[in-house]
């Protein structure tokens, strides 16, 4: 509650007899030129003022925004609530737990480690379609679930319990942003404080970093670690620098055959190609009027992927009608309005603020795309897709050769495939990846178990996924799916026999109103049975391929491919098999499940021939726009939602009977290898120790650009010869048992030994090598050994240890364990050419320094290769309360060097960008900061 109200904003709103106090933006000189996102913002801190940590000056700089200026203010944003999912959100509530134990230990009251602000967890990351294509597969697939996660499910009914406001929405329900959007988001909130009701714009973090999905519907939010989402749920603001706001024009309108997922795909291409790190992106114009509620929100989350903070739709009509049609009351419809238009917070197409930069799309220009083989921002039209593809998959089939030699589509007599024009030292002529069919081509035979007999070859579609919070809460994607797939069925088509087929929708309202339009039975005719209601494919949860198909993809190393409905398609993170990996629209998933390759021009290749024999197309079967429209009218109605969310934190019998502990605090089972205790508190103090420079480190490892959050942060299968396949081992755990990293995030031993353990993560410290592996300069040689191996050794020295990156550095999900892995191994600074904006700030939350290059310089330019032993002098100014612009750092030469190696300095720039990154950093991490300041 604001203690100060410098600008004297504190009011009354009446709404249908009740009365709100409000904190109206126009008490601020400047507020009108603002951009929607940025008057939230400043009625947040009108609200929030107390002199000290919010102060009149903060809110000076937020009404007197200069659009064009560089980012300097730093303010303090409190959210009103965070939503979590469950992987993510189970070491929050692992961390709480162990805070209240860490309390007691300091002597204070445990109890006042509790959310103080409302916390919702959404089980959904935790379903595997392990089963799939039969009537059974989802109540196979949730049964299956929970043998797997028994022991976290008891931890969190434990956590709901124990813990004042936090309540979880059990297995089987749907995804966290689908849920957020028709069921969790408030629109406009409502507080008692001092027994004064208060009414003030929803807001939230969340702990994936799609949370920007509800920016659809008018709330401000974004994904953050679970680090800060903990502090936010113990009462700290979030640090943050007023960010530049680019302003995103919409006009025109979407032309027939191309879907919402097309205008996301463009939108993500061209943002990514502007750049909007670190910014808000507002849409705005007489566009948005004509855009979808569900579009919106497709829009908004795939802000990650462009790599904006937050990618905005003011609230308008559209809003209140979502709101209506989703269940909301008409009280709360009606107070949305009220507080909206009071606080300028309106949509008004007449009206254009400020922005930073500006873009501008015609909707009318989209075509039908797919983004792929590795980043949602490589988008290709759908014309162009297996031209493409052709490209791309030298990369992937080891096919490269010279251009005059795949011109002719021949190789040299002594030349195998495989060998390249600097292998042999042929002419100057440029090498390319665009290998002719005849060597694309490696065809394997497979006969299934059920005795069915096909050949599969690079491009081959393994994996066709109706996945994803991005698209299945979209009907007018989703029934275009379910229509497509009944055009398809009449017509005699079938999806080919070695694709794996899923559906597993964002919430049960997808199915209710597919089986009201009588689109199930088409879509289970080509494959698509339910799976489960959870973000399966996209999170690498797509289950395993069918053993006879995985052997022959693995003996012939072929590079099949993944087609899903998704927002994430990065390097390994789909499935094991699977090389290549592309976005699409929920009805284009179903056209290449027809097409069984993604070598395939739709244009000219037929899918399949009718019962007459008459070769069928994709615009043959493509369904009208009218007719979906049309379908989502007769189809989708409000006792839908109203039905689906009336006992949506009750769960089944199945949650229900789960033994629940009681207590206050936790008892860890010290046999459990799901939920164990985490150390970051062990010998904590209430004094903090001095910060240190760092002397003596060791390089752990060598990374380009563009490594994600997924290539640190454990995901996946646990593979039975890995550091954490070991740890299983030893504690009694089956092969068929070890389950996902994702499951296993409450357990650090499991965690850490996943840390850098991507498949494709290259660490070039190695020659030639993918994998978690690094050198161990412990030995004598300085052997191969795992990440987690040698981090062992060094720590056993008492040895520091650092990485060296690219460009992008912790681009992709918000996962707080690539920073608590980090740290737990004992990497003591991070030093790249550019961050990723939470995972940065992530680091600095686990106590570790982000340094960047000197500008225009990299590793390499400066000759760094990793064998140096590497000291950080200037990092101790932090002692005396301010933060150092730079620090000198030192490589010098070790016994592991090239001969005639000279050492070498530069002064690296410290990113820790506010003063409260800085008191984190100086307390060793954000969660020990805000238990100091709790005792």
């Amino acid at each position: 509650m604001s203690q100060v109200n410098s600008f004297g904003s504190k009011d009354t709103l009446t709404v249908g007899g009740t009365d709100y106090e409000v904190f109206r933006v126009d008490s601020v000189p400047g507020y009108e030129k603002l951009p929607f996102s940025l008057k939230v913002l400043l009625e947040n801190l009108l609200r929030t003022e107390d002199g000290k940590n919010v102060t009149r000056s903060q809110i000076e700089a937020l009404g007197s925004w200069v659009p064009t200026a560089e980012p300097d203010t730093e303010i303090q944003f409190t959210p009103a609530r965070v939503v979590m999912q469950d992987f993510t959100g189970v070491p929050c509530i692992v961390d709480l737990a162990t805070m209240r134990e860490a309390v007691a230990n300091l002597g204070g009251d445990p109890k006042k480690i509790n959310p103080l602000a409302p916390a919702e967890m959404v089980i959904d990351h935790s379903v595997i379609a392990d089963l799939f294509g039969t009537e059974n597969a989802f109540e196979r697939n949730v049964e299956i679930e929970y043998e797997r996660n028994g022991e976290r499910y008891q931890f969190l009914r434990w956590g709901q319990t124990a813990f004042d406001d936090f309540k979880v929405v059990p297995p089987g329900t749907g995804i966290v942003h689908q849920v957020n959007i028709e069921y969790l988001a408030r629109a406009t909130m409502t507080r008692t404080v001092d027994g004064v009701l208060q009414a003030y714009p929803d807001t939230c973090v969340g702990t994936d970093s799609h949370t920007t999905m509800v920016n659809g519907l008018g709330v401000l939010g974004w994904g953050v670690g679970g680090i800060e989402a903990e502090a936010a749920m113990l009462g700290q603001p979030v640090s943050m620098l007023i960010p530049k706001v680019v302003g995103f024009k919409l006009s025109g309108e979407i032309p027939m055959g191309v879907t919402a997922t097309d205008v996301v795909l463009t939108i993500t291409q061209m943002l990514r190609k502007h750049g909007v790190v670190g910014k808000f992106v507002e849409f705005y114009g007489e566009g948005v009027a004509a855009v979808p509620l569900a579009n919106r929100a497709t829009i908004g989350n795939m802000s990650p992927e462009f790599g904006s903070t937050a990618a905005m739709f003011p609230i308008d009509d559209v809003t209140l009608d979502y709101l209506r049609l989703t269940g909301r009351s008409e009280e709360q419809v009606a107070l949305v309005e009220s507080y909206s238009k009071l606080q300028k917070l309106w949509h008004d197409a007449s009206v254009e603020p400020s922005f930073s930069e500006y873009l501008e799309l015609d909707l009318g220009t989209v075509v039908p795309s797919i983004a792929g083989p590795k980043r949602p921002q490589d988008r290709v039209e759908l014309s162009k897709a297996k031209s493409q593809f052709e490209v791309d998959l030298g990369a992937y089939a080891e096919t490269t050769t010279r251009v005059d030699e795949a011109l002719e589509g021949t190789f040299p007599a002594s030349d195998p495939v495989g060998t390249t024009a600097q292998d042999e030292n042929w002419s100057d002529a440029p090498v390319v990846t665009s290998p002719s069919p005849a060597h694309a081509s490696n065809p394997a035979a497979v006969t299934t178990a059920d005795g069915e007999t096909f050949t599969i070859d690079h491009g081959a579609v393994a994996i066709a996924a109706i996945t994803s919070c991005t698209n299945t809460s979209n009907p007018s994607v989703m029934l275009a799916a379910g229509l497509l797939a009944r055009n398809a069925s009449k017509k005699g088509l079938k999806s080919k026999p070695w694709v794996k087929t899923t559906l597993a929708p964002g919430s049960k309202v997808v199915t209710d109103y597919y089986e009201k339009a009588g689109l199930n039975g088409y879509l289970e005719d080509l494959g698509f049975y339910l799976v489960g209601y959870g973000c399966t494919t996209c999170i690498g949860n797509s289950g395993p391929l069918e053993d006879e198909i995985s052997q022959a993809v693995q003996d012939n190393d072929l590079a099949v491919t993944a087609v899903l409905s998704g927002n994430r398609n990065f390097e390994g993170r789909i499935n094991p098999d699977v090389k290549m990996n592309y976005l699409a629209s929920p009805p284009l998933v179903i056209a290449y499940a027809l097409a069984g390759s993604m070598n395939f021009d739709f244009e000219t290749d037929a899918l399949g021939q009718d019962q007459d024999g008459n070769d069928v197309f994709l615009a043959d079967i493509w369904p009208d726009a009218a007719e979906v429209q049309a379908t989502i009218d007769s189809s989708i109605d409000t006792e839908m939602f109203t039905h689906e969310y009336a006992g949506v934190f009750d769960g089944d019998e199945r949650w229900r009977s789960l033994p629940t502990p009681t207590g206050s605090t936790f008892e860890w089972d010290e046999k459990s290898t799901y939920v164990r205790k985490p150390p970051y508190f062990d010998g904590m103090t209430m004094e903090t120790t001095p910060v240190s420079d760092i002397v003596g480190a060791r390089v752990l490892a060598k990374l380009g650009d563009s490594v994600t959050t997924d290539h640190i942060s454990p995901a996946g299968n646990i593979k039975a010869d890995s550091p954490a396949g070991r740890y299983l081992d030893e504690h009694g755990i089956a092969r068929a048992d070890y389950n996902s990293y994702g499951s296993r995030r409450g357990n650090h031993e499991v965690m850490i030994r996943g840390t850098f353990a991507n498949i494709r993560l290259k660490n070039q410290l190695l020659d030639g090598v993918e994998g978690g592996y690094t050198r161990d300069f412990t030995t004598a040689d300085g052997e191969q050994s795992f990440i987690y191996d040698a981090s062992q050794h060094y720590q056993e020295a008492g040895t520091p240890l650092v990485i060296f990156g690219g460009k992008e550095y912790g681009s992709g999900s918000s996962r707080d364990w690539a920073a608590k892995g980090t740290s737990l191994l004992g990497v003591k600074a991070v030093i790249t050419e550019s961050f990723e904006r939470i995972h940065r700030s992530n680091l600095i939350g686990m106590g570790v320094v982000p340094l960047q290059f000197p500008a225009g310089e990299s590793w390499a330019s400066l000759g760094l290769d990793g064998t140096e032993i590497v000291s950080i002098a200037g990092l101790e100014e932090l002692n005396s309360g301010t933060t150092p612009k730079t620090v000198r750092v030192t490589a010098v030469p070790s016994e592991h060097s090239p001969e005639g190696k000279q050492p070498i300095e530069f002064d690296a720039v410290v990113r820790i960008d506010t003063p409260g990154e800085a008191d984190y950093y100086r307390n060793g991490g954000i969660l020990q900061y805000v238990l100091r300041s709790l005792v």
